[in-house]
């Protein structure tokens, strides 16, 4: 049996964990820029507010009901993450992330001396008396069928925060009242098509022939059909591995000077090495892309971007920045307020280290590691601790807004916590 554990509505939890009075009351936490609403408790949706809706659209009533807002704080989530993540190491020792909040926790054994549901339900308490972080837990004999039970374990009480499908009759039961929306790895084309087809639930899509699904669906919908029917077979550690790697961000101010652009295209290019050597992979292709603000009719219009394959792919921060900055020059066009830019990798492949014979660069793996340094050093005193000078002042124009911020409290020791006897 595989369970998925998934903290509920984390970012907003983890602010609540760290102000007082919140239990209970509407919160919701920003994205980059303080844009669009990325995290939200039961209480905000009962607003009829959805999660992606700019801040400006839904500002008024948010006050009106007295809810508390924050800025986006990916540094505090990733820590308190961590502390949760180890607490469900310690309940089942083969786990796997699978994303900033959630977990698969492989349960194969665990059943000989335990209840699943018993030690699932153990280690939520654990969690929310070392934590206060709510978590809840679906178990099933595929992760599709586990993260079915997991939205039944969130939108049901009765279930004790923990819901498992362990017979055919549950399984059935499970299937019949989901939305084939909601199924893991079902997206837009692939939800279309169904419909089409005349299948309107989870169940109807797991009872189609097993040829019928291979030959309108690809291997990914095959694959999500043979889960639904019990048979485990998706690799969550090949999704993990992404195909490209994109950083963008929209500025809290508008920039026209190259020197700010390529600051700003620099520090996005670092960020997209760091994920890139996290997943173990090397990208052959780095791409730019700029605009100005869309929404500015009054202003000139631009927007390009441009493209460079690497003589090897790589993973080296200084190297893939530079081809970044030279990508700047042919895109860039003076007169234009930029709002936005971006850094795409792709054309992934797993390894850091690629030889070449004639490699223009010298000491590729000196460079490689001189990178991982700066990523264990980042991780060790703050993001952005060590960076290349390129990227510029911390105050620049096109750094993120956050007007409702929370300190780092468990990464930065000048931000600790200040208690008041």
């Amino acid at each position: 049996m595989i369970a998925l554990a998934d903290c509920n509505s984390f970012f907003a939890s983890v602010e609540k964990v760290f102000h007082a009075g919140l239990k209970g009351k509407p919160v919701c936490v920003l994205s980059s820029n303080d844009g669009n609403i990325v995290a939200m408790t039961t209480e905000v949706k009962a607003f009829g507010i959805k999660r992606g809706t700019p801040y400006f659209e839904v500002k008024d009533i948010l006050e009106r009901n007295h809810a508390a807002v924050f800025s986006s704080n990916m540094m505090l989530y990733a820590a308190m993450s961590r502390r949760v993540q180890s607490i469900m190491r310690q309940s089942v020792s083969h786990t796997e992330p699978y994303s900033i909040d959630e977990q698969f926790l492989y349960l194969d054994g665990y059943e000989k001396h335990h209840d699943p549901v018993g030690l699932m339900k153990d280690m939520v308490r654990k969690i929310a008396l070392w934590t206060d972080i709510p978590v809840s837990v679906g178990i099933a004999s595929t992760k599709t069928l586990a993260k079915v039970a997991n939205k039944y374990a969130k939108k049901y009480k009765g279930y004790g925060s923990v819901c498992m499908i362990g017979n055919e009759e549950q399984r059935r039961k499970a299937l019949a009242g989901f939305e084939l929306s909601d199924i893991w790895g079902i997206g837009a084309s692939s939800l279309a098509r169904l419909i089409s087809s005349g299948v309107t639930t989870a169940l109807e899509f797991a009872d189609k022939p097993g040829d019928w699904v291979h030959r309108h669906f690809h291997k990914p919908g095959y694959q999500t059909w043979l889960e639904l029917n019990g048979h485990p077979c998706i690799d969550t550690s090949e999704i993990l591995k992404r195909q490209t790697i994109t950083t963008s961000r929209s500025f809290s101010k508008m920039i026209s000077s190259k020197e700010d652009l390529k600051a700003s295209v620099a520090t996005f290019a670092a960020s997209c090495c760091n994920k890139l050597r996290a997943q173990d992979s090397a990208s052959g292709c780095v791409c730019v892309f700029a605009g100005s603000n869309r929404f500015r009719e009054d202003l000139p219009q631009y927007s390009n971007f441009a493209s460079a394959r690497l003589c090897t792919p790589s993973a080296d921060t200084v190297e893939i920045t530079k081809t970044a900055m030279d990508l700047v020059d042919e895109i860039y066009r003076p007169g234009i307020l930029y709002k936005k830019s971006g850094v795409i990798l792709s054309d992934i492949s797993s390894g850091c280290s690629h030889h070449l014979l004639f490699d223009p660069m010298e000491k590729r793996e000196a460079r490689i590691e001189l990178s991982r340094t700066m990523d264990k050093l980042n991780q060790r005193y703050g993001l952005n601790a060590l960076s290349l000078a390129i990227t510029g002042c911390p105050d620049a124009a096109w750094k993120v807004r956050k007007d409702f911020p929370t300190p780092n409290y468990l990464t930065d020791i000048e931000q600790l916590m200040t208690v008041e006897l």
